[in-house]
C-alpha cells in the first residue's frame, strides 16, 4: 500500500514539473500580433485647406468733419443704423481772433460803402428825373449801388461763417453738420460733447467722428500659404466658420487672391476674399475670428483606404495585402502609388484592387 502511495506522490510531483515547465515555455512564446483589416473600396475625395482670418464689411467708411471746431451734439451711438445724409453729430467753429478781426472790419467797411452808395444814387435820381443827367449815368449809379448791397450781404454771410460755420440761407447744407456717407450699422463714435475735432489736410487724416459700415455686405478676409494659392481660383467655392458661432457654416464665394505675397512668420501667405452669404435671421458682427475651407482638389470614384493602413518609407509607399489568416494572419507587403488624400483616405492609383483586404491598426491586446 504503502509502495502504491509513494508512485502517486512521484507521478504527482512529475505532472507538477512537466505542467510548470510547458507554462514557462508558452511564456517565454512570442504573442501573436493581430490587426485590424479593411477593404479597398471606391469613394469619392475631397482635399480641401482651411485659411485662418476674420469677418468685416465691404464697406467700411470713417466720417470726418469738413470743419474744426469742438463737438457741440452727439445724435447717434455705436450700435444704431443710420441712413445716408443722417447727422451724426454737431461741430461748434470757434474762430479765430485774427479771422474774426478781419470779417467784422469787411462789415464796417461794406456798410460805409454802402451807405454812401446810397446817398449818391439817391441824389443820381432826382436829378435822372430832372433830366439833367443822361440815362448812361443813372444806370451806372444804379449799378454801384446794387454792388454794395451785395457786398454787405457778402461780408454779413462771411461773417456768420466764421462765427458759426454757417448762414441761415445755407442751413441745410451746414458743414457743421456730421452726415452719414452710406447706409449702415455704427461700428463706432470715438467722440463725445467738448472733444475738439479737426478737418483731414495734407498734414493730418483728420479726426474721426464715427465709423459706419453696411453690415448686409460681408467678406471673409484670410491668408493662404504659397504652396496652395496656385490650386485655387476667383469663384470657387467656400465654406466658413465661425469662433462665435461654431454650430453654422456660411456658404462663400473665392472673389479676390493678392497677386502678392506678404511674409508672415517667415513663411510666404497671399491674402484672399470670400463674398459671404448670411441668413436674415443670422446676426454676425464686424471682426469675428473665422475660417475659410477650400477646396483644393476633388477626385470621384476612386479606389481609396484609410490613409493608417499606408507605410510611406522615403518616396515610396507600401500596404500589406491579408493572404491568409485561417490560423494566423498572413500579409504580403506591396508597393502601391498613391493621389489625393483628405487627411483620413489617401486614393490608391496602383497595384490595390477593389475589395482586396489590407492591414490597418495593430489591435490592442485584452
Amino acid at each position: 500500500m504503502k509502495k502504491y502511495i509513494k508512485i502517486a506522490v512521484l507521478v504527482l510531483i512529475g505532472i507538477i514539473i512537466i505542467g510548470t515547465f510547458v507554462f514557462l515555455y508558452q511564456k517565454s512564446q512570442p504573442e501573436e500580433t493581430m490587426y485590424h483589416t479593411m477593404k479597398a473600396e471606391k469613394t469619392n475625395l475631397v482635399q480641401t485647406t482651411v485659411a485662418t482670418g476674420k469677418i468685416e464689411p465691404r464697406d467700411e467708411v470713417q466720417i470726418k468733419p469738413q470743419i474744426s471746431g469742438i463737438i457741440s451734439e452727439v445724435y447717434k451711438e455705436a450700435g444704431q443704423t443710420v441712413k445716408k445724409n443722417e447727422v451724426i453729430a454737431k461741430v461748434k467753429v470757434i474762430p479765430e481772433l485774427g479771422t474774426l478781426n478781419a470779417a467784422e472790419s469787411r462789415v464796417r467797411l461794406a456798410e460805409m460803402n454802402g451807405k454812401q452808395a446810397e446817398t449818391d444814387l439817391q441824389r443820381m435820381e432826382k436829378l435822372y428825373e430832372s433830366k439833367l443827367v443822361s440815362n448812361e449815368e443813372y444806370e451806372q449809379t444804379l449799378l454801384a449801388a446794387r454792388q454794395a448791397r451785395e457786398e454787405i450781404q457778402a461780408a454779413k454771410d462771411n461773417l456768420e461763417i466764421v462765427k458759426e460755420g454757417i448762414t441761415k440761407n445755407s442751413a441745410s447744407f451746414s458743414s457743421t453738420l456730421i452726415r452719414s456717407t452710406i447706409n449702415g450699422l455704427i461700428l463706432d463714435v470715438p467722440i463725445k460733447v467738448g472733444n475738439s475735432v479737426i478737418m483731414s489736410n495734407t498734414f493730418n487724416d483728420g479726426t474721426t467722428i464715427a465709423t459706419v459700415a453696411d453690415m448686409s455686405d460681408l467678406i471673409f478676409r484670410g491668408n493662404i500659404d504659397e504652396t496652395e494659392v496656385g490650386r485655387i481660383h476667383e469663384g470657387i467655392p467656400v465654406k466658413i466658420t465661425l469662433g462665435a458661432l461654431q454650430d453654422m457654416k456660411f456658404d462663400a464665394v473665392l472673389e479676390y487672391i493678392s497677386p502678392k505675397s506678404v511674409e508672415n512668420n517667415g513663411a510666404n501667405q497671399f491674402e484672399i476674399k470670400a463674398a459671404i452669404t448670411v441668413p436674415d435671421s443670422v446676426t454676425i458682427r464686424s471682426g469675428y475670428s473665422a475660417n475659410a475651407e477650400i477646396e483644393l482638389q476633388r477626385a470621384e470614384n476612386i479606389l481609396a483606404i484609410p490613409e493608417s493602413a499606408v507605410e510611406f518609407s522615403n518616396d515610396s509607399a507600401f500596404v500589406y495585402i491579408l493572404k491568409d489568416s485561417t490560423t494566423t494572419q498572413v500579409f504580403e507587403r506591396r508597393l502601391v502609388k498613391t493621389g489625393i488624400s483628405d487627411g483620413i483616405k489617401v486614393e490608391i492609383k496602383e497595384g490595390l484592387k477593389a475589395n482586396e483586404v489590407v492591414r490597418g491598426m495593430k489591435k490592442e491586446a485584452i
